[in-house]
Parts: C-alpha cells; structure tokens; sequence
C-alpha cells in the first residue's frame, strides 16, 4: 500500500492570508540529513559532452542561444553520473540521453495543453511499442527512438516493461496536470502526491537502474511490498525536495504543479511553514528508505546480490539528485553552491500567471500578493 501523508486540516483562505509577499525563505538541510555517499562515474568528462552533442545534434536547441545555454546550466550529464555511476559507458550514455530528453520534454510541455501532451505522448508511446517499424517525424520522437533501440538491445525484458508501463503513466499523469493547469485547478495534497509520483519522471530512471547495471529481476520480486516501498521512497524524496528547490523558479511563472503551494492554498500555511512541511516529508521519506532497506527479505544468494545492486542504485539517485540541484543552474542559478551552504533562498520577481487558480487566488496576481 502507497504511502500518503496526513495533511493538516484545511482552513477558510480570506481569514488567514496576508496582503504582504515574503521575500525569502530558508531550505531544510537535506543534504546533511542524507549519509549516503556520492559516488561518481569515472567517464563524467565524456559522458557529459558527448550526451550535450546528442541532444543539441538532434534537435533544435542550438537554434535558441537561451535554450542552449539552459541545457549547458542543466548539467544533466552530471546528474546521470551521479545516479548511475558504475554502468558501462554505452549503457551510461543511453541513461544521459534519456535524462536531457526528459528535462527538455518537462521544458516544452510547460507550454502545452492536454491536447498538446497526449500528441507528444503518443508518438512516444507508439516509437516504444513498434522501435522496428515506426518512424517518428518530430525531434522529440527521433531522439526516443534513438535511446530506446539502444536500450532494448541489452535491456532485460522485465526493465523494458517497467520503463514502458511507466512511462505510459507519465503522460497520462502530464495531460492531468496539463488540463489542471489550464482550468485553474489546483489538487488536494492526497491527489496531487498521486499524479506527482507519475509526472516526475522517475519511475522510468528505477527501469534504468536495472538496464545500466545488467539486472534481470523478476517481477515477482520487483512487485515485493518492500521494494516497492523502497522504490516509492526515492521517489518521494527526489521529487517532493524538488518542490522545494523549484518553488523559486516555478512561482515566478505561476505554476502551481508544486506541494509547498498546495500546502498554502488549501491548509493557510505561510510560505515558511509550507517549505518546512514538505521538508520534513522529505526527512521521513530518507527514514523510510533506511529502514526498509533494513528489512529487505531474502530471495537467495544470487538475487539477493541484484536486488542489492537495484537498491543501492536508489540511494544513488537520492544523494545524487540532492547534490546536482544544487551544481545545476536550472533552480538557483550561479548561486547554487551559496545556496547550498546558507540554504537562504530570495523570492524572484512575479511574472504573468499562468494559472487562471493562482491568478484569482490569495496566492499570487499582479499585486504581487503572497501568503507571508
């Protein structure tokens, strides 16, 4: 059974909003609650050009000199390296590319509607489905195409079928964020931690740490109670942390795709006392992960040994994304690693709302009124 927080009770939002918009927040300290080593792929350097190369060759970034630079800033090498930092270099390499494919399609569907992501969507789905005999005309399905027949050419059957269930989940969960957005709709806590497991994106990367390290699991095992809670874990805390490391980015636009605005919007909380929520669900989702590792059955030598290779690619992907957030400049800019050490984070400048909700709401508008 997945685990859902329990929310504080929901408040009457006239009565407990301030006219005044703060102008900085304080982070919790993720990084020290995390003891798990950083491990690094020794091929960083190459993996890292190489798979900026594929992505700016394949489509057309290099056109926009401020979308370069954001794939440049979103050190999305660096991040794969660190969550996959023992896989051979080709199979590292189809991890990097999915990885600067996923940011870009989370760039361009922010500007989609759901009509817009169930196109994108299909032809995605349909080049995983028929790799030998569909041919994508997009740039987005041209580089699928590229990374996925170099994963099913060693990917054992089950990761194949984990990564292709999973990210048909994806986008189902991205056309529901989509319509939400553009009908100014902004979910419950227990509603939005379901659609949010979907649109992070992580549960193929789980898929992927099968595919880098050679694993051939079987279902049986993967669908264990504790592995799914393990794997459930990691994605919270990846992307629940995320939340907090792009709330700055994402209230400057008007998106509301975020917890710690949920949190203000339904339950009243102040912008400080929201952050220190989902912060703490972040700690607990840490604590989660260690004492379910504790508690791993056994399945035999021989399984045993992957099922421990899956895990600790896990704990990988927890302290490896904790650290890249703040070495990439796509939430805090050059002011990452200051950052990191005051955990001190100033509010950007309001633009335009996007969401018909935020723009009505207490929340944000032209005034530039924040719940303080």
């Amino acid at each position: 059974m997945s685990f859902i927080p329990v929310a504080p009770p929901k408040v009457s939002l006239p009565s407990v909003y301030s006219t005044a918009r703060p102008q900085a927040f304080v982070m919790p300290d993720l990084v020290s609650h995390c003891t798990f080593n950083l491990r690094l792929h020794e091929e960083l350097p190459r993996a890292v050009w190489e798979c900026k190369a594929w992505m700016i060759n394949g489509s057309n970034i290099s056109r926009n000199e401020k979308t370069l630079n954001s794939l440049h800033g979103l050190k999305a090498g660096e991040l794969t390296c660190a969550c996959y930092p023992l896989a051979p270099l080709h199979k590292l390499r189809v991890c990097c590319d999915f990885m600067n494919w996923l940011f870009h399609l989370d760039d361009i569907s922010d500007d989609m509607d759901d009509d817009g992501t169930i196109t994108i969507g299909d032809e995605v789905m349909t080049t995983y489905l028929h790799p030998d005999t569909y041919n994508p005309q997009t740039h987005v399905g041209k580089l699928t195409k590229s990374y996925w027949t170099r994963f099913i050419a060693e990917g054992s059957q089950g990761s194949q079928k984990r990564f292709v269930g999973t990210m048909d989940l994806f986008f189902k969960a991205v056309t529901i964020q989509a319509h939400d957005r553009a009908a100014g709709i902004i979910p419950d806590l227990e509603d939005y931690i379901i659609m949010r497991r979907d649109t992070s994106g992580c549960k193929p990367c789980w898929a992927l740490v099968e595919y880098a390290n050679g694993l051939d699991i079987s279902d049986e095992v993967m669908e264990h109670p504790i592995l799914q809670s393990l794997s459930e874990a990691t994605n919270d805390l990846v992307t629940w942390s995320n939340d907090i490391f792009s709330y700055n980015r994402e209230q400057a636009k008007g998106d509301t795709h975020n917890m710690i605005v949920i949190m203000m919007y339904h339950h009243g909380m102040s912008l400080q006392e929201a952050v220190d929520f989902v912060g703490s669900l972040c700690q607990k989702s840490i604590d989660r992960f260690v004492e379910d590792r504790a508690r791993l059955p056994s399945w035999g030598p021989e399984i045993d040994e992957q099922v421990q290779v899956y895990v600790q690619g896990l704990a990988d992907w927890i302290v490896g994304s904790l650290h890249w957030s703040f070495d990439s400049e796509r939430y805090f800019g050059k002011k990452g690693l200051e950052i990191k050490e005051t955990r001190i984070v100033e509010l950007a400048p309001l633009r335009a709302p996007k969401s018909v909700a935020l723009a009505n709401s207490p929340i944000s508008d032209e005034s530039a009124v924040r719940v303080c």
